[in-house]
């Protein structure tokens, strides 16, 4: 499939059932610093009850909603409701922030629950103990949000969160506290709009090809080509439908305006991989973007509450800077690869370092670098890097892995955005690369925009600072917000939707749990 994509929080559901082995250390798990893993309830009853009662024994106050709790894990068989791995996922998230968004919702132990939303606490809130708060968090928001108490279940939890008229009435009958401030879910909630209608008018047919396939290019001639000409027409990157079986220049206009906004290599092959994108069912389209309009919810009030920020989205590995509500910079990017992840995140960039020394991180010593030392003395000088107090880093300059600038926004994982020597990387269509950090292409560019408002930092002396020879810091007098994001689709500048890769596959957890409820 596809991989690059122009630009772009949120339902990783993994709605399942949580049981518990048993504790092997009472005590241990009094201390609420223990998690435990998850099999089935139908194998371990005895199990979940025990756990059940004890979680609500310490927690007596949430007790009178313990039935309906329980009910949302009976019959589940694939983990935690609230986590995907060790945290909490982004269904979560946007449970939290609908939440504190009730008037009137009385929280017991809202405290803890908003440690476990606090990136700078350390919580000893064991995932069991953090699942079942927020299981019983979401029992007293359904509670509060619906007069006719209906029955709670995870079939019920998805249609909440992912029912298309539910999404549309619920924008349409908000009370303005709960208006979302970030347009983006409008434009996405248009685009459903005239995908239902196409749905409906079932003009949508798959396009059939040739076996063996065979790339098709400018000029060729084939019943393919007919069936690409409608399926652009019906997208909208075609005015008319001519019916014509030739590719010519009106096609190769609208293929080029249909790669660009999805992400493709920009050129005039239709590959396999085109078509079979252009035949994904037009359902699994709007789900796309019901979970996207979700994912806008999410980073709603902080995006509308920022009249500057950095936005850089994971599966269109792209950058955007905005100011004063307008776009300054676009910027490709690569990201981390799937075992080295770039955390999906909010944080504040509080510095700007020229010309940067790379401090290698000892995982990388031990697994890619050991070995060459110990066969090559020469090794850390022909790579321009000194070992110091213990540690490898590389010196500033031109071929310094963080290029000449990186941008330092403090978080628990270490990860920032810098600049590459590694330009030809942004030429590929899928670009996960890194250890987790976030390249970016133009970086000085962004470093150029950033520094406006700084007349200090004239061009002049930028590009002084970025010699490569001495390592320089500028601390900004105001942090600029910067949100990591997972958008597979998104509504570009020009009001043209994209569909970018589920590169971690968080859509595809969604989509997999989606599948099990209705079989």
């Amino acid at each position: 499939m596809k991989t690059l994509y122009p630009l772009s929080l949120i339902i990783a559901l993994s709605f399942s059932i949580v049981s518990f082995n048993k504790y092997e250390e009472k005590k241990t798990k009094e201390n609420k610093n223990v998690n435990y893993t998850y099999n089935t309830v139908n194998d371990n009853e005895d199990d979940n009850s025990e756990i059940s009662n004890d979680f609500f024994k310490r927690y007596s106050d949430l007790k009178k909603y313990k039935s309906d709790v329980m009910s949302l894990y009976k019959n589940r068989t694939l983990g935690s409701i609230w986590f995907d791995e060790n945290e909490i996922n982004e269904f979560g998230s946007v449970l939290y922030e609908k939440a504190k968004k009730t008037n009137d919702l009385i929280v017991p132990y809202q405290k803890e629950i908003d440690l476990l939303f606090d990136s700078k606490s350390e919580s000893n809130i064991s995932k069991t103990d953090a699942d079942m708060l927020l299981s019983s968090l979401y029992v007293m928001y359904t509670k509060k949000n619906n007069a006719d108490k209906k029955k709670l279940a995870y079939d019920v939890m998805l249609k909440d969160f992912l029912n298309y008229s539910t999404i549309e009435e619920s924008s349409a009958t908000a009370n303005l506290d709960a208006k979302v401030e970030y347009d983006q879910y409008y434009k996405l909630q248009d685009v459903l709009k005239k995908y239902k209608k196409l749905d409906r008018s079932h003009k949508w047919k798959p396009i059939e090809t040739e076996v063996p396939y065979k790339d098709l290019r400018p000029d060729a001639v084939s019943n393919t080509i007919a069936q690409v000409r409608t399926r652009l027409y019906l997208l909208g990157d075609l005015k008319q439908d001519s019916k014509s079986d030739v590719y010519d220049r009106e096609l190769m206009d609208a293929v080029m305006k249909y790669k660009v906004r999805n992400g493709f290599k920009p050129n005039y092959i239709l590959a396999e991989e085109h078509i079979k994108e252009m035949n994904v069912p037009l359902s699994e389209k709007m789900e796309t973007l019901m979970l996207n309009m979700e994912r806008c919810r999410a980073i709603s009030s902080q995006i509308a509450a920022s009249d500057e920020y950095v936005l850089v989205n994971v599966p269109s590995y792209e950058m955007v800077y905005v100011k004063n509500g307008k776009v300054q910079l676009t910027s490709p990017v690569f990201v981390g690869a799937p075992l080295t992840k770039t955390t999906i995140f909010n944080g504040e960039i509080d510095r700007i370092v020229f010309s940067p020394y790379w401090t290698v991180p000892q995982s990388i010593v031990q697994n890619e670098l050991r070995s060459k030392i110990a066969s090559d003395p020469n090794y850390l000088a022909e790579k321009n890097m000194e070992m110091v107090n213990g540690q490898v880093r590389q010196k500033p300059g031109p071929d310094n892995s963080l290029g000449l600038v990186k941008f330092m926004f403090p978080n628990p994982d270490d990860i920032y955005m810098h600049d590459t020597p590694s330009k030809t990387l942004f030429d590929f269509e899928k670009r996960t690369f890194s250890h987790g950090c976030i390249n970016v292409k133009l970086a000085k560019e962004l470093a150029v925009a950033m520094l406006q408002d700084y007349p200090e930092w004239t061009q002049a002396k930028i590009d002084k600072a970025m010699d490569g020879k001495t390592e320089n810091s500028f601390k900004l007098a105001k942090k600029v917000p910067i949100y990591i994001v997972y958008f597979t689709s998104l509504v570009n500048e020009n009001g043209e939707i994209g569909f970018f890769q589920d590169v971690y596959e968080k859509d595809k957890e969604v989509t997999t749990e989606n599948a099990v409820v209705t079989q």
